[in-house]
């Protein structure tokens, strides 16, 4: 969901805070790793393998 289409503005709050602190770990990571990370899809694939070593479309075909 968007920060904009959160029904609150308690949601819209924290819907802001979320995105700014994930900004911030991100960057804290890229700079401990000294490369980005990959975006989009590409990060998709990336989380999915990191959590068993399967792929995404591994999983879902067994």
């Amino acid at each position: 969901m968007g920060i904009e289409q959160a029904p609150t503005e308690k949601g819209r709050q924290a819907a802001r805070g979320l995105r700014k602190s994930t900004a911030k770990e991100e960057k804290k990571i890229e700079a401990e790793k000294g490369s980005d990370l990959a975006k989009g899809a590409e990060r998709f694939e990336e989380r999915s393998k990191s959590s068993d070593g399967k792929s995404a479309g591994k999983k879902q075909r067994l």
